[in-house]
């Protein structure tokens, strides 16, 4: 992840200047986005690099040697904007340089290759799930050009970045910024909203004050002496509080505790340390001498440090004593009431006893600890003495030292004299004829370090500047070739569309004035051509101009399933023209691109945070996720759902599953593999068995019938198993199919006996003559049961009922809020035809309808619409309530069902005529 810190120009008049602000780059758009810290949740904006150049300045040579000044660049974007951007080191620069030009090249070839057909995502990269993910379409992408390559690579500069660069960065302190304030009207409002999300949290441990010095000092963590300390003065503040009744006392309650342990330095040492800085600057004369000095007072320092412990010590060992003294006294008490006690305690009943037991114990411990309290003194007193005895040994060694440098002072004075004398000596016999000659040779060394310096920046800079060109030029190209290759598939559409018109104007034109006789009329040819044209298949293998070819139904759509069977010619026309609206819908829909910049505007507001349920994430759902992130927020939503089965289960649940599936296979594994092919056959990734979907379809199935053997494998798992798979790997899907099973749909919905199913059936009658009263008067007035079509609508959640495209936008809904959505949407299909419904006079011509109406419904922004806009209010609590109350009917009339089998088993058995009754098959065996 190409994130870290960097300096943005910005401002106006005198508040303009370099900020401090944490960046990162987002693949999917080619946008590098700047927030004002690691944890703001929302971007203060962007920069387009997918459309902009860089460069910098080659700085002074002074600079230019030393790597670790600040550098500039600049980030170029279309119409003119110039963004300056400031790096910590030359190091960083140059990474930050390299790695934009890397995005900015993979981001601009990737979306030459996924332009040429528009139901393609510009990012291919974002996919990494599911079958649909690996799915590779049939696209003419351009070769790259290998002198090309070849001479990017050459023109490398190899960088590593500093600790500012990448994720760890987040963990740093921002840089350091005094030339400007750290202050913007303009992002003023995102200022704001970035801190209230950040007060929101609720973390305590960010309220504590930490006090910040230039000198960066650090704290000491308090020794436990120094905590008895601490509290023995609060106690003395307390006291002294409670004896003055109108002073109070305040203090300021320090948390130590977070301060970090970096370099810790003691404020003697910080103290020393400042002496040092000021001694620095004396004269070279007066060095030695106040090396000593300085050696002196931090000697003297210790020894007052130390005077200042071995007080406290004696402190220390009064107050032992004094504790001693107090123990003492109490043992002897003790004893005293032991012995007055043991004298009248004849009688005393057993709790007393115990209690004095008890007492005798805790005596005990006292005399324990007290002989603690007196080995502690011993050893105190022994410290005492040997920090004597240290105190000693300092104060010879001081002696000594002073001596020392006396002497040392002594021997550099006299060297200094004699080095005056000999340079004296040797300047006289030079003279003035060396003089000029050592200068001059010194001025060309200097000047030609510069010059080098200089040489090394320009070659730096050449390099990344030649690289910079040959990038802008090979995309320049690449944009003029794809262009060139648009007007083409323009030009190609425009005579397809031109002959086209030109036969329908000819059929029209015989329909409207026949010359002929009708059965050698010109009508029937060209009805004949235009039908052949119009059911010719597209070609698999695309040949080398086939880019110019108008492509507009292909075999299979983008989520593998088959747009054009292969049996019936009518129903081949009829799908055929279903797939053209479908893709007159979509690109319609691709003109209006609101919703696909409400995704990324919020997918980049959660680069430094995590996703989290909310409204706006609500409603942008249930506009449609996007093909490329659709992997990623099923992921998400099923995590959401499963996280305490997860999070319960031991590491590797999955793969334990499957593996106890492999070696013992149960009842349900005979069924599975009866189904597997059935599942989705007009899919191709389900079509045969050598597909990859059958072998992840098997293993999810397995899988989940040993976790759940009350249900072990249901007719309908395969099918949701199968769409979850398109989009997820294996793993994910069987958390997916028990989000489903266990946590969304009613227990007993998946069983031999599909209670679930049966009671919302009832449910969704209710709704209906609620929701829509006419179309459920008209299903009654004509005996028509529509839940015989509904129920499977449930049972798979329209799995091979509704068009490929509206499916997968009820599964971004379901997935995320639930079965309601199930609810919802079939009300919504119905409404969608209502009034075609309401138009059919007769029970067989109504049911032969439902049984395909949900196919010709293909606008989903207008059934999305009514599902979540028309038919609200749509609370859950009624649907709950309502399965309550079905239920409990659905189970007595299974119960008085399973009384009558019974009844009717029983009697065969004792009658003799029904039980010696023989069925045909019987007789012919």
């Amino acid at each position: 992840k190409l994130c870290g810190y960097l300096q943005k120009l910005s401002g106006k008049g005198p508040l303009r200047g370099f900020r401090s602000r944490w960046f990162v780059f987002d693949p999917r758009r080619c946008y590098l986005y700047y927030f004002k810290g690691p944890q703001d949740p929302l971007p203060l904006g962007h920069l387009d690099i997918a459309s902009a150049c860089f460069s910098y300045h080659q700085p002074e040579a002074g600079a230019a040697a030393s790597g670790d000044e600040p550098a500039a660049f600049e980030v170029h974007s279309p119409g003119g904007a110039v963004a300056v951007l400031k790096a910590a080191t030359r190091q960083d620069m140059t990474y930050w340089l390299q790695e934009l030009q890397q995005k900015r090249w993979e981001y601009c070839n990737n979306l030459d290759a996924a332009k040429r057909d528009s139901r393609t995502s510009p990012t291919p990269s974002d996919f990494s799930k599911g079958l649909v993910a690996k799915d590779n379409p049939d696209l003419s992408t351009l070769s790259q050009n290998a002198s090309a390559e070849r001479a990017r690579n050459i023109l490398a500069v190899e960088t590593s970045p500093t600790d500012l660069v990448g994720e760890q960065a987040a963990s740093q302190p921002a840089p350091v910024q005094a030339s400007a304030i750290n202050f913007s009207l303009k992002q003023w409002s995102t200022e704001i909203k970035n801190s209230m999300s950040s007060l929101r949290k609720g973390n305590n441990e960010n309220r504590k004050s930490v006090f910040y010095t230039t000198e960066e000092w650090e704290l000491l963590d308090p020794t436990p002496k120094d905590l008895e300390d601490s509290m023995a003065l609060e106690e003395k503040r307390k006291h002294l509080a409670e004896g003055s009744k109108g002073l109070t006392s305040s203090a300021f309650p320090f948390d130590f505790g977070r301060i970090p342990h970096k370099a810790r330095r003691p404020l003697k040492d910080m103290i020393g340390s400042s002496k040092n800085r000021n001694s620095s600057d004396s004269s070279p004369t007066e060095w030695c001498s106040g090396n000593g000095n300085r050696l002196v007072s931090e000697l003297q320092l210790k020894y007052q440090s130390q005077q200042e412990e071995l007080e406290k010590l004696k402190k220390d060992l009064l107050s032992q004593k004094e504790l001693v003294r107090l123990l003492q006294q109490t043992v002897r008490s003790s004893q005293y009431d032991k012995y007055f006690a043991s004298r009248l305690c004849e009688g005393v009943p057993k709790d007393t006893l115990e209690l004095l037991h008890q007492k005798d114990d805790q005596i005990l411990g006292l005399n324990n600890q007290l002989e603690k309290l007196n080995l502690e003194k011993d050893s105190l007193q022994q410290e005492v003495k040997n920090l004597k005895c240290k105190v000693g040994e300092l104060n010879e060694r001081l002696g000594m030292l002073m001596e020392t440098i006396q002497a040392k002072d002594e021997v550099i004075m006299k060297l200094s004299r004699q080095l005056s004398e000999c340079e004296d000596s040797t300047s006289s016999q030079s003279g003035a004829i060396n003089s000029p000659t050592a200068t001059c040779t010194n001025k060309e060394l200097q000047e030609l370090d510069r010059l080098k310096d200089n040489l090394q920046g320009y070659k730096t800079q050449n390099k990344f500047l030649n690289k910079e060109i040959l990038e802008l030029s090979a995309l320049r190209r690449n944009a003029e070739t794809r262009e060139r290759e648009w007007q083409a598939k323009y030009t190609s559409l425009e005579a397809k569309l031109c002959q086209i018109e030109s036969k329908y104007l000819i059929l029209l034109q015989e329909m409207k004035t026949p010359v002929c006789s009708e059965d050698q009329s010109p009508a029937r040819e060209v009805i004949t051509q235009l039908l052949e044209d119009a059911l010719k298949a597209e070609p698999t293998e695309q040949p080398e101009h086939a880019f110019f070819k108008p492509h507009l139904v292909s075999e299979y759509d983008i989520y593998g399933f088959q747009t054009v069977p292969e049996d019936d010619e009518e129903e081949k026309l009829v799908a055929k023209s279903r797939a053209l609206d479908l893709r007159s819908l979509s690109l319609s829909e691709n003109r209006e691109i609101s919703t696909g910049v409400k995704w990324e505007n919020y997918l980049a507001s959660t680069m430094n945070r995590e996703m989290m349920r909310c409204v706006e994430l609500k409603n942008l759902i249930r506009s449609g996720i996007p093909h490329e992130h659709r992997s990623k927020m099923w992921k998400w939503c099923v995590n959401l759902h499963v996280k305490k089965f997860k999070d319960s289960a031991v590491p590797g649940y999955f793969q334990t599953l499957l593996q106890k599936a492999l070696e013992k296979p149960n009842p349900a594994s005979k069924q599975i593999e009866l189904d597997l092919l059935r599942t989705l056959p007009n899919n191709k990734h389900y079509s045969s068995p050598t597909s990859e979907g059958i072998q992840k379809l098997r293993n999810v199935l397995l899988a989940f019938s040993w976790r759940n053997p009350d249900i072990g494998y249901c007719q309908g798992l395969n099918r949701l198993v199968a769409i979850a798979l398109l989009y997820l790997e294996q793993e994910d899907a069987f958390w997916c199919l028990v989000t489903i099973v266990e946590v969304f749909m009613p227990r007993d919905y998946y069983t031999k006996t599909l209670l679930g199913s049966q009671v919302d059936q009832r449910v969704f009658k209710d709704l209906m003559s609620e929701k829509l009263p006419r179309l459920h008067a008209h299903f009654e007035q004509y005996k028509v049961d529509y839940t015989l079509i509904t129920f499977n609508w449930f049972l798979v959640v329209f799995v091979d009922s509704v068009v490929s495209d509206i499916l997968f936008k009820i599964w971004d809904s379901f997935l995320y809020e639930g079965p309601k959505v199930i609810f919802r949407f079939a009300l919504a299909l119905f409404k969608y035809k209502e009034e075609e419904i309401l138009k059919l006079q007769d029970s067989m011509s109504i049911f032969k309808y439902l049984r395909y109406f949900t196919r010709t419904v293909l606008d989903a922004r207008k059934l999305t619409a009514i599902a979540f806009g028309d038919l609200n209010p749509f609370p859950l609590r009624q649907i709950r309530n309502r399965r309550t109350y079905h239920l409990e009917k659905v189970r007595l009339e299974l119960t008085e069902l399973e009384a009558i089998r019974e009844d009717f088993l029983r009697e065969r058995e004792t009658c003799v005529e029904k039980r010696d009754l023989i069925s045909d098959d019987e007789e012919d065996s």
